[in-house]
């Protein structure tokens, strides 16, 4: 579980770190903030994409090989990252730093498949999570140093130097655990139809996807809300982002708890319930200027996160054993690329960024209707194969 941590954190040390850090990035390129909020949203995108190609050979070659191999592209495209002159060179180079991410999600995700077992892998991701949620709690507060001591660059810099270190760290100790290597052509369209006809996985994989996309609208206008229009410095900001992360934390870790005593499909009901309060609570509050009235929505949105994708995922992965690498990445391509075309859908609209994430939160209300539908039931249900 330790290799398994290291691994999760690529993705949210890459988006949380330099956060504290935009506004400079935006001076030194000479260039709209939107460009450099540009930076999350492609690496992001590249992330959702690449896990397409990531799965597959995960399934293919082996988790362990997939691992080092997406260290080995995020360590070099954070350094390109670090010497970048211009927008366009730092937009190429946090794409090339999306598909390294990707890789080490899809083994670390599918190696939870391998060695828990359908049943047990919704737990053991939700204790992945509240791992994951120690960045955006820790990463801005490390990041805003880094920045006032070393200027925004060093940010990549740190990113090349855990990425190295961990390299080392897990071509030493981490063994496969693919239990058996797949014999079918690595992109295999059939491989990818057979997950996407399922409806246990269509469902649930959805509804991360949803509630990802909460998240993402949260971290992306953040520093917008907090620094620009609130005015807020680097350390209070960072102090709010903290707060949310550490409650994100605890709800992730009671998670687990939540589905032994009350099952996966009722701890799903009550995470969209918190959810779509929180999406009212903001509209209600989105006229009050001061960072309470942003930030207690977002605390809400994250217990209500939490506890979906805990008990979501697992079940969109319980179905696949054999095809646990391409699952992981079908699964990781609706949270990163789907979510991110949902916000983009969203910001159609014109709307300011309180109400922007509010409708994230109240999208949901459909799925939590179907909840209590029969053919919902049978979904929830199904039997891992």
């Amino acid at each position: 579980m330790i290799m398994l941590t290291l691994l999760v954190l690529f993705s949210p040390l890459a988006i949380d770190i330099y956060l504290p850090a935009l506004p400079l990035m935006s001076e030194a390129f000479h260039v709209e903030h939107a460009l450099s909020q540009g930076t999350i949203t492609w690496f992001l995108f590249a992330m959702g994409l690449g896990q397409l190609f990531a799965g597959p050979l995960a399934d293919k070659l082996g988790r362990r090989t997939v691992a080092l191999g997406g260290i080995g592209i995020y360590c070099v495209s954070a350094l390109l990252a670090w010497g970048a002159q211009n927008i366009e060179w730092m937009l190429v180079a946090r794409v090339l730093q999306g598909f390294g991410a990707c890789a080490t999600s899809v083994a670390a995700f599918a190696t939870v498949r391998d060695l828990f077992g359908p049943e047990k892998s919704g737990r053991m991701i939700s204790y992945l999570n509240g791992a994951i949620c120690f960045i955006p709690a820790l990463a801005p507060i490390l990041g805003s140093w880094l920045t006032q001591q070393f200027g925004w660059r060093s940010n990549f810099s740190f990113m090349a130097l855990y990425a190295a270190i961990v390299f080392v760290l897990l071509a030493l100790r981490l063994k496969e655990t693919n239990p058996q290597m797949s014999q079918e052509p690595v992109f295999k369209l059939n491989r990818y139809l057979d997950i996407l006809k399922t409806p246990t996985f269509i469902f649930h994989a959805s509804l991360c996807m949803l509630a990802m996309a909460v998240i993402l609208a949260y971290v992306t206008s953040a520093p917008v809300v907090l620094m620009e229009q609130l005015g807020l410095d680097m350390n209070q900001f960072t102090f709010w982002f903290g707060i949310n992360a550490a409650i994100n934390i605890a709800a992730s870790m009671t998670a687990p708890k939540c589905m032994d005593k009350l099952g996966t499909r009722l701890t799903l009901v009550i995470g969209l319930a918190v959810l779509m309060v929180a999406g009212v609570m903001m509209l209600l509050l989105a006229n009050v200027a001061h960072p309470i009235a942003f930030m207690l929505p977002v605390f809400m949105s994250s217990i209500g996160f939490a506890w979906i994708l805990g008990a979501a995922a697992g079940k969109a992965l319980a179905p696949f054993g054999d095809k646990a690498g391409t699952a992981a990445a079908l699964l990781g391509l609706l949270q990163m690329s789907g979510s991110g075309l949902v916000i983009g859908l969203v910001q159609l609209l014109g709307v300011e960024a309180k109400v922007m994430i509010a409708i994230q939160m109240l999208i949901v209300l459909p799925w939590f209707i179907i909840m209590f539908t029969r053919p919902a039931r049978a979904w929830h249900q199904a039997v891992a194969q």
